[in-house]
């Protein structure tokens, strides 16, 4: 979508549709009294009759007498009151917008963004983020209908600022807003494909396109350069499927050379059956969204390095299926990690963090500088949290708090729960050196234990995204199905140390 950010009249500016937030109590908005006063006080009215009342998610749209208006029809967006307007609250308007474009067939829109405490550049990212989060339809495997009439895509947006609005920054915040989003998308598509295509060969075949348009360098490992990484625990899991797993690494070498990189790992299980612990059949369609951590570090990971941030960032992704095979693994079954433990498998549908503690102990060899792990990991994230945060845990509180606060300005929340040494005892086996599971009490929990197990001595935050990975899609820029969680957490946390990195550099 091209997205340009300049300062016009917005009564006169030619759009087939104009998004106008409108906000609660508070006529007085440029934009808002110099559309009313071109369609004659109609929009003062619907405030008087009680149509309009600009609280937050409330749309009507309206339609300016031929020849009032450049804009055939306005889409009027509650944002709710000034003092309490955010980033996020502009991209679900903006959300609204792309979704009422879809409606009324509109290839293009203008948006007005309203004056407001929210920085020039952060109120068009979020605009931008927002418009092409809202347009995303997956409609690969949907025949048209002949009788219908032609779908049209939104492909063009002007963002009209407010009086004082810095255009250079505000243009800067779009193209990444722009960038994002497209990003987000790639990952919602990735995690909305179903099983039989969505492979691990073609996350693979994916990272290696990515790679290419990018000019990051991308490595593969198929089974035999597992078995010579001794990654038993990633093969295990993939035994019981046809389907050959992949290790997927992409590296963007942004900073200095030799500088410690930030390291992005995702898991990548295409499909998950459950394995000998077999899942029940209801809703077991919905395991094709397993791998939506590692979808959102390839689309990550695309950002990144379309932005250009001056940082080294590797992402990493192991990627198998989890089926039933004659050659499955089996409850009793012990295997070694890469890093050396053993693990005595008790539950072969905790077979995510099998395959992640192999990836996070190949990172070893970046020595990374700090390390964030994102796995739809535990239907027990899900109880604590349901769907509207993600479960954060990790070995160090600044990267915690650097997390959370990437959540707040995207809009994707994030929530931390304690590792108290006491969760670790749960997973203890008799048999081995550590058991994959510690049962059902605090399921979240002992799994990130699990994972931390194999982490080693880098700072290191874990986000179980199993309840935000996918939804009905309520939220107005969202749509059933993936989310592209955690794919803008990932990419703002980067940027932020990006910035803090460049802000402590010698002048």
């Amino acid at each position: 979508m091209k997205i340009s950010a300049l300062r016009a009249d917005v009564a006169r500016h030619p759009a087939p549709l104009l998004a106008l937030p409108v906000l609660q109590g508070d006529t007085q908005d440029a934009a808002f009294v110099s559309l009313d006063e071109a369609m004659g006080g109609q929009l003062a009215a619907l405030l008087a009759r009680g149509d309009l009342r600009g609280t937050f998610g409330e749309t009507v749209v309206v339609f300016p007498a031929a020849g009032t208006t450049g804009a055939k029809r306005v889409l009027l967006v509650g944002v709710g009151k000034g003092a309490d307007l955010t980033p996020e609250r502009l991209r679900r308007a903006a959300g609204s917008a792309a979704k009422q474009a879809a409606k009324s067939r509109a290839a293009s829109l203008a948006f007005a963004l309203p004056a407001s405490a929210v920085p020039a550049r952060d109120a068009a990212r979020a605009v931008a983020e927002g418009l092409v989060l809202g347009a995303y339809d997956f409609r690969e495997w949907k025949s048209e209908d002949p009788a219908a009439p032609a779908r049209v895509a939104l492909d063009e947006a002007v963002l009209l600022l407010p009086e004082g609005a810095d255009q250079g920054e505000s243009a800067e915040g779009a193209r990444v807003g722009e960038i994002v989003a497209r990003a987000e998308n790639l990952a919602r598509t990735l995690g909305n494909l179903p099983g039989n295509v969505a492979t691990p060969t073609y996350l693979a075949e994916t990272a290696e396109r990515i790679a290419g348009e990018t000019g990051m360098s991308v490595t593969i490992l198929g089974p035999e350069e597992m078995r010579a990484e001794r990654m038993d625990a990633l093969l295990a899991v993939a035994q019981g499927s046809a389907q050959e797993p992949r290790l997927i690494v992409l590296e963007h070498r942004g900073g200095a050379e030799g500088e410690k990189p930030l390291v992005l790992v995702g898991k990548g299980l295409t499909f998950d059956a459950g394995g000998i612990s077999i899942k029940p059949a209801q809703g077991m369609e919905d395991m094709k969204f397993d791998m939506c951590g590692g979808a959102g570090t390839l689309g990550a990971m695309q950002a990144i390095a379309e932005l250009g941030l001056p940082i080294n960032v590797v992402g990493i992704v192991p990627s198998s299926e989890n089926l039933l095979g004659s050659k499955a693994m089996k409850p009793g079954d012990i295997v070694r990690g890469r890093g050396g433990k053993t693990i005595e498998i008790v539950n072969t549908d905790a077979e995510g963090r099998l395959i992640l503690v192999d990836a996070i102990s190949y990172a070893s060899r970046f020595e990374p500088a700090a390390m964030l792990d994102a796995a739809t990991l535990t239907g027990a994230c899900v109880i604590a949290l349901g769907h509207a945060a993600t479960g954060v845990m990790g070995n160090d509180q600044a990267l915690l708090d650097e997390v959370v606060a990437a959540g707040e300005a995207t809009g994707e929340r994030c929530w931390p729960l304690p590792m108290f040494d006491d969760y670790r005892e749960q997973i203890k086996s008799d048999y081995a050196d550590i058991k994959n599971s510690g049962g059902r009490p605090a399921g979240t929990i002992t799994a990130a234990w699990f994972l931390r197990e194999f982490v080693g001595e880098w700072p290191w935050v874990h986000l179980d995204v199993a309840g935000t990975a996918y939804g009905d899609g309520k939220i107005s820029y969202l749509s059933k199905g993936s989310t592209g969680v955690p794919t803008r957490i990932f990419v703002e946390w980067v940027m932020a140390r990006a910035a803090r990195r460049e802000a402590s550099a010698p002048a």
